[in-house]
């Protein structure tokens, strides 16, 4: 796969773990410069941006709790300052947990509703007159679940099927200066991860595997480097939805 171009300044939200972590380097190795996005992983965001380095490009860690609009626009402030620029957003960070219906709570609502879709969102404003002074790229984390519906996970597939709903919305709103494009991962399993997560996915994926942080690694790099594709949601899920 082709280099990106240099020099180019990525920002990753949730970077200092799981896929975040993955892609960051990713980019890294395809020669962009790195805004390292962490809320208390402080040690692991260090790591990351120690990798980094070591592949010769540079990086910032900087703390930011994506609930809070303030610590958005000063998570974007901080990356102006020091890199003068912004080419490449991608918006990784959210969380997942499980919302039995009956049992659902408000807090459990805001929580995944904050995270999931209104911090991407703000992040993506925060991040528009940088991006469009390079002509830049949003990368949006959807899922399958988003596409599907989850009993159990309500809250949650409510907020993934708004970032969907955000990639289209702001790919008009954004556009010509600025793509906004979405991934929408199927079941991504890492070293620690339950077994069974695996198992119970083959039966469920035509591919008969769980995907790897690389298979969403390469996705990112496609649609970073995609010039004529924007408000298009690619899904990376082994064939999960057909």
């Amino acid at each position: 796969m082709s280099e990106l171009p240099n020099p180019r300044v990525a920002l990753v939200t949730g970077a200092g773990k799981r896929l975040g972590r993955a892609v960051a380097l990713r980019l890294a190795a395809e020669g962009c410069d790195l805004v390292i996005h962490y809320r208390s992983s402080e040690r692991e965001a260090r790591e990351v941006v120690s990798e980094v380095e070591k592949l010769g490009r540079r990086a910032l860690a900087v703390s930011a709790d994506l609930a809070q609009l303030a610590e958005i626009k000063n998570l974007f402030a901080q990356a102006a300052q020091y890199f003068g620029r912004l080419d490449i957003l991608i918006n990784s960070a959210a969380n997942f947990f499980a919302t039995p219906f009956a049992q659902t709570t408000e807090a459990q609502w805001n929580r995944a509703l904050d995270s999931n879709l209104k911090a991407p969102c703000f992040c993506a404003q925060a991040a528009a007159p940088l991006l469009k002074s390079s002509r830049g790229v949003i990368i949006n984390f959807a899922d399958v679940g988003g596409i599907l519906g989850w009993p159990g996970f309500i809250p949650h597939s409510i907020s993934k099927a708004g970032v969907i709903m955000l990639t289209r919305a702001l790919a008009k709103e954004l556009a010509p200066e600025i793509r906004v494009n979405a991934i929408a991962p199927g079941t991504i399993t890492m070293p620690g991860d339950p077994p069974e997560w695996q198992r119970d996915f083959i039966k469920l994926a035509p591919l008969e595997r769980t995907g790897t942080p690389a298979d969403i690694a390469d996705a990112v790099i496609f649609l970073a480097n995609a010039k004529f594709i924007t408000g298009h949601v690619l899904v990376v899920d082994g064939g999960r939805v057909l």
